[in-house]
């Protein structure tokens, strides 16, 4: 992958573009996306799912009859943004509402929702609903700290075969909300992935051991556990996932259920079938009824090898919906009858981007700063991220460094257009805050989105930016991040960092000093809590379960907020 494809950064671009030219029998492309060729039916809910490049077939090759009507697709291993999302969701909505449907992280919960009340504001009924299957990210009491892995897929179908069926929105979410309570996953691994242009995967396992309990996003497992052989693997899988087992089944014996044996990238298809032969076995010995097993590739990591076991306990209605045909690019079985009749393809609304609110001269002025700190911005990163890659990937997936370059550029490109065009301060941030959140999607795009934009609103495009309005965004930037991502100080988040720089800039604005000397102030305290993170234990994010092994690390986020505020601050100096 490393020789084929060196540039990450249009990696998610390239991809889903030669998908749809592939297989356009079952999807056509929609900006940031792809949706069912034959469009939705009308009065039929449709299922938006979405996530990450790099797990194929999820999520595009889940697009098709009997299963998704859309897929939204991000950059590697991160969210799409909301607006690929709203977009993909406004081209498949087919009149009866919308259900968003995505694994549970950070960067996704945050997109979706934000796509949800954009479109929920433009009239469209919308739901959404996180995949919590995997049982080594969260204790059985902990549903909402789970991520979703394989158990997407019957997550999904669930909801999909409901929608075709008829049933309204509610319904459909009380679907597929059945069959997540239902469904249960656990995943080993033997080498981590490596991402297209990397030279190194993102964890590796000593030699004669495997990783425990990892997600798909390059995280590490766990735990360690020396290697298996096939039927040693089946055990722990099978004897893992039946010490948990739903509320409302008290016992395996008699129980049915749908089995997914899931490659992870390049686990080979025999070497699958070896080890469900044993799967199958320890099942059939616990007294488990298998409903059309699954075996193959269906939520990949890149080149992760390694395998998942998913089981999703079925009742009678979902044993219905999960034997239902499907015809999708991945996932085909049975026959499905003749179409019902379509409206035809929805036209994606375009964005009016070129004019922008009047402003003032003294705004316009203040716009050209704002340029050259963006400038400075995005060339920090492009500095760092290499570095920035290197500490995420201890105890994460190593997405952050590329995530903030792809939507730095875009930030500095945006704000570059917005200017020529002669827009003020305020307009030159919030076009700048989009073009982030859109082209960077996952965790740091939202939030950075969100930091950009308090900014942009407190300096407006009327008024020449003062020291106080530019404290006061800092401020709401500070409190928006922490309301959109739930974290607060000792987290081990950005927030670490965001909170002492904008309490720091706001006392010293408030004592009198000016913005240059309040924001180098400002500056050092977010590098001495972004230090300081080192020593923390993460409780939020994918880095939580594996907590002990960031320690000594600090996080990425408050990292890079650290540099990039040093940044700033050498244009502010030079400015003034």
């Amino acid at each position: 992958m490393t020789r084929l494809f060196n540039d990450p950064t249009a990696f998610a671009d390239e991809a889903l573009e030669g998908f749809a030219a592939a297989h356009r029998r079952w999807v056509r492309s929609v900006t940031g996306g792809v949706v069912r060729a034959g469009g939705t039916p009308d009065g039929e809910v449709a299922v938006v799912i979405g996530g990450g490049s790099g797990h194929y077939p999820a999520f595009s090759g889940l697009v098709g009859r009997g299963l998704a009507h859309g897929a939204a697709v991000g950059n590697v291993f991160a969210s799409p943004s909301a607006q690929q999302i709203r977009s993909v969701a406004r081209a498949a909505h087919g009149g009866a509402g919308v259900l968003l449907m995505y694994g549970n992280y950070a960067g996704d919960v945050l997109h979706f929702g934000q796509a949800a009340e954009r479109l929920a504001g433009e009239g469209v009924e919308v739901r959404t609903l996180a995949v919590t299957d995997d049982i080594s990210s969260g204790g059985p009491g902990q549903p909402a700290e789970r991520r979703g892995i394989a158990g997407d897929l019957p997550v999904f179908k669930a909801a999909a075969a409901a929608a075709e069926e008829g049933l309204p929105l509610d319904e459909v979410l009380r679907t597929a909300a059945h069959a997540n309570a239902r469904t249960r996953s656990f995943g080993i691994a033997f080498s981590g992935c490596t991402l297209p242009g990397a030279g190194h995967p993102l964890f590796t396992v000593p030699e004669g051991r495997m990783a425990v309990g990892l997600g798909i996003h390059g995280e590490p497992g766990i735990g360690e556990e020396p290697l298996p052989t096939a039927d040693e693997a089946a055990r722990l899988l099978v004897s893992t996932l039946l010490k948990e087992l739903p509320d409302d089944v008290p016992t395996p014996e008699g129980a049915r259920a749908a089995v997914i044996l899931n490659g992870l990238g390049s686990v080979k298809y025999e070497e699958l079938f070896v080890v469900y032969r044993t799967v199958a076995a320890l099942l059939a010995d616990a007294g488990v009824e298998i409903v059309e097993p699954e075996v193959g590739e269906l939520v990949t990591s890149f080149d992760m090898a390694g395998v998942s076991l998913t089981l999703t306990w079925l009742d009678d209605r979902l044993e219905r919906l999960w034997r239902a045909p499907a015809d999708a690019p991945a996932h085909r079985k049975g026959a499905l009858e003749a179409p019902a009749a379509a409206s035809g393809p929805r036209e994606e609304e375009a964005d009016d981007t070129a004019a922008v609110p009047p402003a003032s001269e003294e705004s316009r002025e203040a716009a050209a700063t704002v340029l050259t700190a963006l400038r400075a911005l995005a060339g920090t990163v492009d500095e760092h991220v290499e570095e920035l890659g290197r500490i995420d990937a201890v105890a994460g997936d190593g997405d952050h460094g590329i995530g903030m370059q792809r939507g730095s550029t875009a930030a500095h490109r945006a704000a570059a257009e917005a200017l020529a065009l002669g827009a003020g301060a305020g307009t030159v941030l919030t076009r700048a805050a989009d073009a982030w959140a859109d082209r960077a999607g996952g965790t740091s795009g939202a939030l950075w989105g969100t930091i950009l934009r308090a900014v942009g609103t407190a300096l407006g495009d009327q008024d020449a930016p003062t020291a106080s309005r530019v404290a006061d965004g800092v401020t709401e930037a500070s409190a928006g991040v922490r309301r959109l991502g739930g974290a607060e100080t000792g987290d081990k988040t950005m927030v670490d960092a965001l909170v002492p720089f904008a309490d720091t800039l706001a006392d010293a604005v408030a004592a009198g000093e000016p913005l240059t000397g309040a924001w180098d102030r400002a500056a050092t305290a977010a590098g001495s809590a972004a230090a300081a993170t080192a020593e923390l234990l993460p409780r939020k994010g994918r880095a939580r379960p594996h907590a002990e092994k960031s320690l000594g690390t600090p996080d990425a986020g408050a990292h890079s907020l650290a540099l990039i505020t040093r940044a700033v601050h050498g244009v502010l100096r030079h400015d003034h």
